[in-house]
């Protein structure tokens, strides 16, 4: 079926500042998707993904950040990946399936045969050509990746029904009060251009039901917002739900890794995942050392170029370096993400924590967490240009940007 004519567009949600304030303090100068994780940023791991596939014409990300937050990573990530990325900015919240409508003449201009969809905050290995496969197979208009919890965990997210023969969804239920399944959708979709007229279809039914109902003076009030409610689609409540057993979705499972990225704690989780990938995909990027020239490195480790790491330090597993960091002598690194121009300076310990750009971290310190990743204060978080003095230990703890730390502080939120 993947004939040369065949074209397929990628579609990125990267969502905007009228949600995700659980991400600060990291979010208060960097939008969320813009966020490292083993050193590339949260959005370029889909994106990266997107390229694997055969006759990719284009990559759209939608949201609500201002253009210009994503200007200069748009540019370089096209010409990196030599695929066309465009940032689409929406004008008021249309929801999931709304906002891909909405840019309906964007997204069909290459005139593509397949439409993925993929929500920016997912962390998985994306087997996006082989959901393709399974997708064309199934001829259906639409496939869900989908992945198997465990039923205590499973309705924080939308619960589904397939049919374990033919793989259709039968039923979806969106965070259902009672257990439907422990098999939940993971955010990642293959779709025909049908799914435009499946969403019109609900604006329309919403359009005619608004009309038949004669205007109270009440009503007349609400109407303005009511017209928003004609175009604002969901995917999973007012698509996936009714169209499921109707033989027009079907689901694929992946048995990889997958996580949603809520909260910085869950970043420093998906950064290990991401970094364990890269031994598959990528295994250049990932650091090596004995201590001998170089730093001694303990299982997957990123470190930038441009960082300087000294070689009586010993960094990982699960540690991530940014740019124009400096680790100074006998630091001893364990799970964290460092981020732009941080010093650790000599004898420093950092476990379980992110250290915000430009922080500083002062000689025998310890800056840590016990690595409970869905734990309000289970990882240290330091924002930006935070400087922890000599001899300070900070313990499960949270500290805004711009503070100086010269006493020792333990579960605390910094403001």
């Amino acid at each position: 079926m993947g004939s040369s004519e065949e074209r397929v567009i990628a579609v990125i949600m990267v969502g905007g500042p009228t949600k995700g304030t659980r991400f600060r303090p990291l979010s208060l100068n960097l939008a969320k998707p813009l966020f490292p994780l083993a050193g590339q940023p949260m959005v370029y791991h889909p994106i990266a993904a997107c390229k694997r596939i055969p006759n990719l014409a284009q990559i759209y990300l939608i949201g609500f950040y201002e253009e210009r937050e994503f200007a200069l990573f748009v540019s370089s990530i096209s010409n990196e990946l030599r695929v066309p990325v465009r940032y689409l900015k929406e004008d008021k919240p249309h929801g999931s399936a709304g906002g891909l409508y909405n840019f309906r003449d964007f997204i069909m201009e290459d005139n593509p045969s397949q439409i993925l969809l993929l929500n920016c905050d997912v962390c998985c290995s994306f087997p996006l050509p082989e959901m393709l496969e399974a997708h064309r197979r199934y001829g259906g208009m639409g496939t869900i990746l989908v992945i198997k919890v465990s039923p205590e965990s499973a309705n924080q997210f939308g619960e589904l029904v397939a049919d374990p023969e033919t793989n259709e969804l039968l039923h979806y239920t969106e965070k259902p009060e009672t257990f439907v399944s422990d098999r939940i959708n993971c955010g990642v979709y293959v779709f025909t251009p049908d799914i435009f007229t499946a969403i019109e279809g609900v604006s329309m039914q919403r359009k005619d039901r608004a009309n038949l109902r004669r205007l109270s003076s009440f009503e007349a009030l609400q109407s303005a917002t009511r017209s928003l409610l004609t175009d604002f689609v969901r995917l999973d409540q007012d698509i996936l739900s009714p169209l499921a057993g109707k033989k027009q979705l079907y689901t694929y499972e992946t048995l990889d890794f997958w996580e949603q990225i809520k909260t910085p704690g869950m970043s420093l989780k998906c950064s290990g995942l991401y970094l364990y990938q890269y031994r598959v995909t990528t295994p250049h990027l990932l650091a090596s050392g004995d201590g001998k020239k170089n730093a001694t490195v303990v299982g997957d480790v990123f470190v930038h170029p441009s960082a300087k790491v000294h070689p009586t330090a010993k960094i990982g597993p699960n540690v991530s370096i940014s740019a124009n960091a400096r680790i100074g002598a006998g630091v001893r690194l364990i799970s964290c993400i460092i981020l732009d121009d941080v010093e650790i300076k000599e004898n420093a310990v950092v476990i379980h924590s992110i250290v915000g750009w430009k922080s500083s971290i002062g000689k025998w310190s310890r800056v840590q967490a016990e690595g409970d990743y869905n734990a309000k204060l289970g990882v240290t978080i330091l924002g930006e240009d935070v400087t922890v003095e000599d001899e300070v230990v900070v313990i499960n703890s949270i500290v805004l940007p711009h503070k100086t730390l010269n006493v020792s502080v333990q579960e605390e939120i910094i403001l």
